[in-house]
């Protein structure tokens, strides 16, 4: 923390802001009054908000399902910036919800199911009943690495292949990190090293654009690259590319190996220069989408990707200002009603127009849990660092 202290100052002197501040304030008081009204019409704990269905309804989702976490995280977000008890009651249960979670072993999305909800619970309230939790959890996610493959399994079977690996897998190596640093078990920060390695060597284009899926043979080589949520196996799938810029920051973060700082700013730099990026930086679901400009919008890629910006920012060179200021943008845009709902509307989702998956028409179009999960996240960074704080790691 006080690495990042030191390096946000320096940035913040450096940075001429020239934007009229987001009123965080506003934004987090709209927030908690909208996720207030969810938790009225949720009393039922094993169904966690998700999106919205076709007909208008809310679409609720069971504890294994992979956006689980991001309900409790963000009533964590909720609660840090208001500090009230209500909303600090409300993310202790349904944090608590989740706890089975921790023995699930097919899923290699634990991160984002466990480490949202538990590791912000557990850096705000310092509850004992969250690590050992935790730690079990990173266990079940290490059973998914292979070391003769190399990575982390994602998918039990996509298409003839048994060992693909999705690129929203480096979303979960900051919790194996977290683990390492608290168990003291350095075989979770290996795995975490070689997995992200490998990703690189294998998940990205000569351009720093990246697969969806990668499947690997038994023995550790490329079997085919793929997609799945994206518009072709070769085209840039908007959120998986917000997903390996945030997952390479982290790893920069927990590393400091400098490679992995290089290869965030390339993936930047491939997504806020590409030229079918909209004025308002919030990026068409896939940045090769056929019919764009008539494509929808992904509110969620765009949280994501404002959150990652965020940190990067912080680590220096010479894009950092434009980094910084790009992330503003994408902040100022969701929180326009361009985005961002009116309370009470929505389903009680504070943020509108994410797409989840478009091939199969799942979720096109609306509001979806991670959207505003990340948008939270982004507010709290981008106000620590105008406000000359060290944001959270």
């Amino acid at each position: 923390m006080k690495i990042y202290l030191s390096i946000c100052l320096i940035l913040l002197a450096r940075i001429s802001f020239g934007q009229t501040p987001i009123d965080v304030n506003k934004e987090f008081a709209l927030a908690a009054k909208q996720y207030a009204l969810m938790l009225k019409t949720h009393p039922d704990t094993t169904k966690f908000p998700q999106s919205t269905n076709p007909d208008g309804t809310i679409r609720n989702m069971p504890s294994d399902w992979w956006c689980s976490g991001f309900f409790g995280g963000s009533l964590w977000y909720l609660y840090e910036r208001t500090k009230a008890p209500a909303l600090k009651e409300a993310a202790q249960k349904w944090t608590m919800a989740l706890a089975k979670e921790q023995y699930n072993t097919g899923t290699h999305d634990l991160g984002f199911m466990l480490y949202c909800p538990f590791g912000n619970g557990y850096r705000l309230t310092k509850n004992a009943a969250y690590p050992p939790i935790l730690l079990t959890g990173a266990k079940s996610l290490a059973t998914r690495f292979d070391p003769k493959v190399g990575v982390i399994k994602s998918w039990n079977k996509f298409q003839d292949y048994t060992y693909p690996v999705i690129i929203d897998n480096m979303m979960n190596l900051e919790f194996l990190f977290w683990a390492a640093k608290t168990s003291g078990n350095k075989a979770f920060y290996n795995l975490s090293v070689t997995h992200a390695d490998n990703t690189m060597k294998n998940h990205f284009r000569p351009d720093y654009s990246s697969y969806h899926v990668v499947c690997y043979n038994p023995d550790g080589t490329v079997a085919a690259r793929k997609t799945a949520q994206g518009y072709a196996d070769n085209s840039a799938w908007a959120r998986g590319q917000a997903w390996g810029l945030y997952g390479y920051v982290v790893m920069y973060r927990e590393t400091k190996d400098k490679k992995y700082l290089d290869q965030a700013r390339h993936i930047a730099d491939f997504y806020l220069n590409h030229p079918n990026l909209p004025a308002d930086k919030i990026p068409y679901w896939d940045f090769n989408a056929p019919n764009i400009p008539n494509e929808e919008r992904d509110a969620s890629a765009g949280a994501i990707t404002a959150s990652a910006l965020l940190e990067l920012c912080t680590y220096g060179g010479p894009s950092a200002k434009t980094y910084y200021q790009s992330a503003v943008k994408m902040l100022e845009s969701l929180s326009s009603p361009d985005y961002k709902a009116n309370l009470g509307e929505n389903n009680n989702f504070i943020l509108k127009h994410s797409v989840g998956h478009k091939p199969q028409k799942s979720e096109v179009d609306t509001p979806i849990i991670y959207a505003d999960y990340y948008y939270l996240e982004a507010l709290h960074r981008y106000d620590a660092l105008r406000t000359k704080t060290a944001f959270r790691s």
